[in-house]
């Protein structure tokens, strides 16, 4: 188990009732941050702590690993400077009877806070930052600070992983898809027939897995080669591409169903050279049981220029690596 802080500003009544926090992935230079890459290090079961207007609000598990989502319709004009495309994490933000300001209070907290990319500072004043990871001893301390009942908790789970941390579905990727699909099908320029592709590619069937089956014959990682058993995988995810890049051939693989939710959740990635990435939030007992060796280098064969092109897609924009 990990803790987080995050600095909400002006989208605090959005993310907290919403139950979720989300932020850009770049801003409209094409810039990124530390404090949004930290956002792919989450894990469900982390505690998350609410902070906005000057005080510490609430706080609430994460329910799911980080993910790539759309900016929230809600947010409004709120963040136009931001990418139209960020990370995500949902979580069951819980309120405190009584947030309490840092100011005043950090006479206990400035001596915990992290020498590098602090939350606060030591007025007890905000940064600019968005999610910053914060010590067992500064969560226990907040945790006293704002509910005793939150300090039962903690103790409760006794800071290790948490037995029911299943994360959940993400229905913010059902819908994002969804509102693809019902765009392709009102698309009247193009033939029904294609339409109808775009739509299986979704599921990496039909016209797609033809296409990928042009350059793959069988699993990168399991080597199993009986179609039947394997599926069309997007590199650059179905949801997040044009239409072309929806059927070309270059932008998949042919995965068995559990490497496939390994690569389409950025559990796992390839380098140009072939080599096997694990990102370091994977459960790596849970992908030795999938066939995944997590103990030493794995290649899994040379790229064309094209799957080279969407890796770097999938390696910028899915993989979950780590922000330091």
């Amino acid at each position: 188990m990990r803790f987080w802080w995050v600095n909400h500003k002006q989208t605090f009544r959005h993310e907290f009732d919403g139950k979720y926090v989300w932020c850009p992935k770049r801003d409209v230079r094409g810039n990124t941050n530390h404090f949004w890459e930290t956002m792919r290090e989450v894990r469900p079961g982390d505690i998350i702590f609410s902070y906005a207007d000057a005080a510490v609000q609430g706080f609430g598990f994460a329910r799911t690993h980080c993910y790539s989502c759309p900016r929230p319709n809600e947010f409004g004009k709120i963040g136009e400077a931001w990418s139209a495309t960020g990370w995500r994490v949902d979580v069951d933000f819980q309120r405190f009877a009584s947030p309490f300001r840092t100011i005043g209070r950090m006479e206990r907290l400035a001596p915990l806070l992290p020498d590098k990319y602090s939350p606060i500072r030591a007025n007890g004043q905000g940064n600019q930052n968005y999610l910053s990871s914060i010590s067992e001893v500064m969560a226990r301390c907040i945790a006293e600070l704002a509910d005793p009942m939150l300090l039962g908790i903690l103790d409760n789970v006794a800071f290790t992983d948490r037995q029911d941390d299943i994360e959940v579905e993400l229905p913010s990727l059902i819908e994002w898809e969804d509102t693809e699909q019902r765009k392709v099908e009102a698309i009247a320029e193009i033939p029904e027939t294609q339409r109808k592709a775009i739509v299986l590619a979704r599921r990496g069937q039909g016209l797609f897995k033809q296409n990928v089956s042009r350059h793959e014959s069988y699993c990168r990682i399991t080597r199993v080669n009986n179609p039947t058993h394997l599926i069309a995988s997007h590199i650059k995810p179905w949801r997040e591409s044009n239409n072309e890049e929806r059927l070309h051939g270059g932008n998949g693989f042919l995965l068995t169903p559990s490497i496939d939710h390994l690569f389409d959740r950025g559990f796992i990635t390839f380098a140009d050279d072939g080599e096997l990435v694990v990102s370091p939030i994977a459960d790596k007992d849970s992908l030795q049981r999938m066939g995944v060796a997590t103990d030493e280098s794995i290649g899994v064969g040379n790229f064309n220029s094209d799957q080279k092109f969407f890796l770097n897609y999938h390696r910028e924009e899915i993989f979950l690596r780590s922000a330091s």
